[in-house]
């Protein structure tokens, strides 16, 4: 079934927060319809907000990369990781403390705007460590980092994203940093500030002055998991770093509200759908035969998926999916689900 029986998705919603990178745009460039889909929320009088882990970029920054892209933003609508460090940080240590950051320029500027005092070595004595993706982040910063924690540093990071998408295909993310310094001190950060957390989509619901909020987010593990312990509705679109595969494995806490390939199911009913969804609805239907999905049947692609939501979520393990027939077959392949029998 599509996402609400003939009605667009986003009329249900006065309040849309999407995730940046995999969502409106990869790395530099808009995804396609992105900047086409934010142009239309905006003339409908709809309110939008920015909610991204990326610790690398300012607020205002994000909001003139977006304007540059052809998506007119704000800093204020922009909600950052390294902010909400920052901001976090001020709240917790005296004004001036010495705080080492692991990470970009654009953390340290977040830092100094909040009154604390952004160093590099652990010899400066800092109160606490704050670590967020940098490209440039190597072994001379974690081993400073490691050093400060151990000596009674808070470490705090901005985000544990494991990737983050590029042309190229998935990259190490922060949580990939964060987990070289987790093996070499044995333990977890002591706090974790972006998503999954659920306080960038909380801070940006309480924007929407009571509008029902949907999360459009590219990540199960961050984006979907977050929107879930926000308490809010999500839709997962297939242009970033989650895919069918990734879906279908979900644990409960992951799963999102609705699927569509692109921005372009906000609008058009037949191009998102709610999961999880009949097994047997849309021409479709789903059989278990020991142990093993068979998709048989033939019409729109995306009920077949909400169908193999519904019976692969059902299953205590992650099952072998197979298609019956040359409709299932092109179906499982347009999501890039392997086909053999």
């Amino acid at each position: 079934m599509s996402a609400d029986a003939g009605n667009r998705l986003i009329d249900g919603y006065g309040l849309v927060v999407f995730d940046l990178d995999g969502v409106i745009y990869l790395i530099d460039r808009p995804i396609p319809g992105a900047v086409d889909a934010v142009a239309r929320l905006h003339a409908e009088g709809r309110t939008v907000a920015y909610a991204t882990n990326n610790a690398s970029r300012r607020s205002s920054d994000v909001a003139d990369l977006l304007t540059g892209m052809g998506v007119p933003a704000r800093p204020e609508e922009v909600l950052t990781s390294a902010a909400a460090a920052a901001e976090l940080l001020r709240d917790r240590l005296p004004k001036g403390a010495s705080v080492l950051v692991v990470g970009a320029e654009a953390l340290r500027a977040e830092l100094r705007a909040v009154g604390l005092n952004p160093v590099s070595r652990a010899d400066e004595n800092p109160a606490a460590v704050v670590q967020g993706y940098g490209p440039q982040v190597g072994w001379a910063e974690l081993a400073e980092a490691s050093v400060a924690v151990r000596a009674g540093a808070i470490w705090v990071a901005t985000n544990t994203d494991r990737t983050l998408p590029s042309a190229r295909g998935p990259l190490p993310g922060n949580g990939s940093l964060v987990a070289v310094l987790r093996t070499a001190l044995e333990r977890d950060p002591d706090l974790v500030v972006g998503k999954p957390e659920s306080a960038l989509f909380e801070t940006a619901a309480r924007r929407g002055d009571g509008a029902r909020a949907l999360v459009v987010g590219d990540r199960l593990d961050t984006d979907i998991e977050g929107a879930r312990r926000a308490g809010l509705d999500s839709l997962l679109v297939l242009t970033g770093v989650s895919g069918v595969a990734e879906l279908l494995a979900a644990e409960p806490r992951r799963r999102p509200t609705y699927v569509a390939r692109d921005l372009a199911g906000l609008f058009d009913p037949e191009a998102a759908v709610r999961v999880p969804g009949p097994t047997d609805a849309g021409g479709w239907s789903v059989t278990d035969r020991d142990g093993t999905l068979e998709l048989a049947g033939d019409g729109r692609a995306l009920d077949a998926l909400a169908a193999l939501c519904a019976a692969a979520w059902a299953t205590p393990t992650v099952p072998t999916i197979r298609p019956a027939g040359p409709g299932a077959t092109a179906a499982l392949k347009s999501f890039g689900l392997a086909t053999d029998a």
